[in-house]
């Protein structure tokens, strides 16, 4: 199977087996690759037997060579973009660069607000999340290579903040880490990287072993998940073809129900490629011993630091915001602090704006996207004004989540098919078979209902939040009497404070 690439055709009689395009198969390849770089970097490599330069250097010419061998010439771009984009940190100054650095990448983005926040920003005027993420001082161009261009994410990512990548690579306890549920940061503190040496003795041995099982587990179930949605996408997605929603034939002689039945199914059957790439992704960075965000309230380790997706809620999905919350989490991070907590106003809005013009110059994307805000801003409105109502009772509660569930599934359909389609013409002939259906019931929605909480819906959370505050600094007591490493800097104090302030906002 035959086709341009401008990377390397080594690979094309597996591509000819397997009949997938060279430039995929040499994708999974790199990335199996990574995999096992990543168990020899961690391994041989550790910040406790080589230096952090040695590290940076490695992980920099790794990344670069499997950005050549998927790439070709391409690669240049990014030596380039970092390149041109260090260049203006250093000549032009980091107290002009947070603006140009939004045409650019995530990570460079990220960089960019992370240091104008650090060095030219007043500590009470950030968030909490922003105060954690604040870098203080100029990285090196070892550095910054390193963090844009290392053999674990140049291919697939995922984003991580500056921080956390420099406290992996030079061994330092991990100690501020941030997570995502349901749109609400986390805070941790001084959780160490576990050692891959099994030679110390007594407690430590044990500690010691039993992180090392949780990462080849969490490497391990992360691969399984990798192999099954492979196989799903091999044989059940191209049975499904998206392009069937806008085939003449079955929009003529199709029922409405069998329409949407069949929308939700194959746009579920899209979505294994996207569950494969970036947990195989996560598994990497997770076997070089990055992505480790201390333990839950059990003790259980956890590898999520920097997971792009949880494929459990975004199946079971009983709002557009939580679905959205757990679909690459790590770009919905990245937007949520360059874009939507620093928007002046309309921040739903522009941040919807950024990430069409982020993912490309394709109308589908465009029209996926103001859709988006649509169904975003619509659905806020109705969960903000009804929900309240559905929620005492637990059988009545069922049932809504049920009816939210459906319609969660069918709204995601309806507006990621331009996505898919890409073009302008096909998109438009779908949503025209569809009598623009739910653009139109958006519309209705945003001017029956206000996107204010109603008074009792405010007041029922008003209730509700204290409770969970506490919950929240009762764990975080727990947590740090069982699970706290010994060279814990940090007062009980200031970390409930600091998950209450992020709980806040």
């Amino acid at each position: 199977m035959a086709t341009s690439t401008t990377g390397s055709t080594l690979l094309q009689p597996l591509s000819n087996a397997v009949r997938l395009p060279v430039d995929q198969v040499n994708f999974v390849v790199c990335q199996l690759f990574a995999l096992l770089a990543a168990i020899w970097f961690r391994t041989y490599l550790h910040s406790s037997k080589t230096s952090p330069f040695i590290r940076h250097v490695v992980a920099t010419l790794l990344g670069l060579y499997l950005a050549l061998f998927c790439f070709g010439w391409y690669a240049l771009h990014f030596v380039v973009q970092s390149g041109i984009s260090y260049y203006i940190m250093i000549i032009i100054g980091v107290e002009n660069m947070h603006n140009p650095m939004m045409i650019i990448t995530q990570k460079i983005t990220s960089l960019a607000f992370e240091i104008h926040d650090g060095m030219f920003r007043k500590n009470e005027d950030l968030t909490p999340s922003q105060r954690c993420l604040a870098v203080r001082r100029m990285p090196s161009l070892l550095e910054y290579l390193s963090y844009n261009c290392n053999f674990m994410g140049i291919l697939a990512g995922p984003l991580c903040s500056y921080k956390d990548y420099i406290t992996f690579i030079e061994g330092r306890s991990y100690q501020l880490q941030q997570s995502e549920a349901n749109g609400k940061e986390d805070t941790k503190y001084e959780q160490t990287d576990p050692s891959p040496n099994l030679s110390f003795v007594g407690a430590q041995s044990g500690v010691n072993s039993q992180k090392l099982i949780s990462v080849f587990i969490a490497v391990t179930q992360k691969l399984l998940i990798c192999g099954l949605s492979l196989l799903f996408h091999m044989t059940i997605t191209k049975t499904l073809p998206v392009e069937y929603n806008i085939d003449d034939n079955f929009r003529a002689t199709a029922s409405w129900p069998v329409r949407f039945f069949y929308l939700y199914v194959s746009l579920m059957a899209a979505r294994p490629k996207y569950y494969f790439a970036w947990t195989l992704a996560d598994a990497i960075n997770n076997a070089a011993g990055f992505g480790f965000r201390g333990y839950d309230k059990n003790g259980v380790t956890r590898w999520d630091l920097i997971s792009n997706l949880r494929i459990q809620q975004i199946e079971f999905s009983t709002s557009f915001k939580m679905f959205l919350d757990n679909w690459n989490i790590q770009t919905a991070l990245w937007l949520k602090r360059v874009c939507y907590e620093r928007a002046t106003f309309s921040p739903t809005i522009q941040t919807f704006i950024l990430s069409a013009i982020w993912h490309g110059v394709y109308p589908g994307y465009y029209l996926t996207f103001l859709t988006g805000v649509l169904m975003t801003l619509a659905a806020r409105a109705i969960r903000n004004n009804i929900r309240h109502y559905f929620v005492e009772s637990p059988a009545v509660k069922l049932c809504y989540d049920i009816v939210t569930w459906m319609a969660t599934q069918a709204a995601i359909s309806y507006t990621v098919v331009p996505f898919v389609l890409l073009s302008v013409k096909p998109s438009f002939t779908f949503y025209s078979s569809c009598y623009f259906c739910l653009h139109i019931a958006s519309i209705l929605v945003l001017l029956v209902f206000p996107l204010k909480r109603t008074q009792k819906g405010s007041k029922k959370h008003e209730s509700v939040q204290p409770v969970w505050s506490r919950k929240l600094e009762e764990e975080s007591l727990l947590q740090k009497n069982h699970y706290s490493t010994t060279n814990n800097s940090f007062s009980q104090k200031q970390e409930i404070t600091c998950r209450y302030q992020a709980l806040k906002q």
